[in-house]
């Protein structure tokens, strides 16, 4: 792997480039290119099948940074030119054509490598590992503004689109032993982090393909969004009580225009797993709270940089060959220990760059 396209140069596309143009080749692509970049950038329509192959028949892998509904051309495209397909997509249907697609694929076809889904399977995956058998895993990730102000305590330093998706969608979960789909919004708990009170509640596609994996191996399983406390029932009331569910591009630009990103945020990923080891009952916690960072000089907000550290980490093992080299890869077959120590994922660890 020597040359990667990184389609999307948004908030988190652009860095996905950055990290990766230290080792790769890399050509990023965007309809409206937004800024001079160190490495290579194509202006170009995404939409136009006859653009995707032309540019994917140079690549040997590409990286799609686009909201949820637009990954699917890519996709398909990837697998055309036989290459390496990576996204950050948290929509179950877009990663179900993916991973039909990956049944005869030549490349590899890695949907989900983002923070939820993606580094919080890998870290979960990697907790359960230390059991010889499980009984609840617990996995918990939120993105939120560090100093929040109004009754919604929010703001959108990720894709409102994707925000959207995964609030409607229904999410799939194990719950006494039984794999199932319940309401996103629904399931509100209650959790104390430092002194810092805050609410999580069921939202679509987080757990990636781990309901599959841990099927028949555990009683409960499920994935929350944690969010301060309000915000599910407000969300609800907009969605529901307004019926905007069904006028997603207006709710879209609605929140969007009322919630604009913050400078300052933080990123906490939480992952609880009980059950025994040997004959004795146990339970492993992991807790990170992240925040903004420098890299190359520039300060990245905290979303941007765990979710662009997360699929770059990916690539990085695809072309070390410490993954597959084909076919669809789930995330929690990643080691994390291994994950933690390439360039990207060291960030996790809290390596800056400058």
């Amino acid at each position: 792997m020597k040359h990667i396209a990184v389609i999307g140069l948004g908030k988190v596309g652009s860095l996905v480039a950055t990290l990766l143009n230290d080792t790769f080749i890399v050509t990023g692509v965007d309809q409206y290119v937004p800024a001079d970049f160190e490495f290579q950038t194509v202006s170009g329509n995404v939409r136009d099948t006859q653009f995707l192959d032309t540019l994917l028949s140079q690549q040997d892998a590409v990286v799609s940074c686009l909201p949820y509904n637009m990954n699917l051309p890519v996709a398909e495209a990837a697998y055309r030119a036989g290459i390496h397909y990576f996204d950050l997509t948290e929509d179950v249907p877009t990663t179900s054509a993916i991973r039909k697609m990956a049944e005869t694929a030549k490349g590899v076809m890695a949907p989900q490598c983002g923070l939820a889904p993606g580094f919080i399977g890998i870290v979960g995956a990697d907790l359960c590992h230390r059991f010889t058998r499980l009984r609840d895993v617990e996995l918990r990730v939120g993105a939120l503004p560090r100093y929040p102000n109004g009754l919604m305590a929010y703001s959108f330093t990720w894709s409102p689109a994707g925000v959207i998706n995964e609030y409607l969608n229904d999410a799939e979960v194990i719950h006494n032993g039984v794999r199932k789909m319940v309401p996103s919004l629904d399931g509100i708990e209650h959790i104390n982090i430092e002194g810092q009170e805050f609410e999580a509640f069921s939202t679509s596609g987080g757990l990636g393909t781990l309901c599959e994996t841990l099927e028949g191996k555990v009683d409960t399983l499920n994935y929350k969004t944690i969010r301060y406390p309000g915000h599910a029932r407000l969300m609800r009331f907009l969605l529901y009580e307004l019926i905007l569910k069904d006028q997603r591009e207006l709710t879209e630009k609605i929140l969007t225009e009322a919630k604009p990103p913050v400078r300052e945020d933080v990123v906490y990923v939480y992952a609880v797993v009980e059950g025994w080891k040997g004959t004795e009952l146990a339970r492993e916690e992991f807790y990170q709270a992240y925040h903004p960072i420098t890299i190359n000089g520039k300060e990245w907000r905290a979303i941007s940089w765990t979710t662009a550290a997360s699929v770059a980490a990916v690539v990085e093992m695809v072309a070390s060959k410490q993954l597959p080299q084909h076919g669809f890869i789930k995330q929690e077959e990643i080691s994390f220990e291994k994950f933690s120590k390439t360039k990207s994922g060291s960030l996790y660890n809290g390596s800056q760059q400058s």
